[in-house]
C-alpha cells in the first residue's frame, strides 16, 4: 500500500500541490496502476520465456573498399552546381 508520505514526495517532485482529499484519491489510484503495471509485468515475463529462439543473431560486415574510381564523378557533380570556378564548386560568402 502507498503511504501518503509517498504521495506528497510524488507531489513534491512533480511540483503539484495537493489537498488532502486529491493526496487519498491519488493514493488510490496509484495503487490501482501498480497493480495493472504488475499484472503487465507477470504476462510478459512468462511469454518472454516461452517464445522459441530462431537462430543466431550476428552482424554482416563487407570490406571497406572504395568502390569509385577517384574522381570519377567529378564532372557530373560540378555540372550539376550554380557556379563554379575550375574544378572546385563556388559558394557565397558566409562570413
Amino acid at each position: 500500500m502507498i503511504d501518503i508520505k509517498d504521495i506528497e514526495k510524488l507531489a513534491e517532485l512533480s511540483r503539484i500541490k495537493l489537498t488532502d482529499e486529491e493526496k487519498q484519491k491519488f493514493g488510490t489510484e496509484i495503487e490501482s496502476i501498480l497493480a495493472y503495471v504488475n499484472q503487465i509485468q507477470e504476462v510478459a515475463g512468462a511469454t518472454a520465456s516461452e517464445q522459441p529462439v530462431v537462430g543466431e543473431v550476428r552482424n554482416v560486415m563487407r570490406p571497406d573498399t572504395n568502390s569509385n574510381e577517384s574522381g570519377a564523378n567529378t564532372e557530373m557533380i560540378l555540372a550539376e552546381a550554380p557556379a563554379r570556378e575550375g574544378d572546385l564548386l563556388k559558394v557565397k560568402k558566409i562570413l
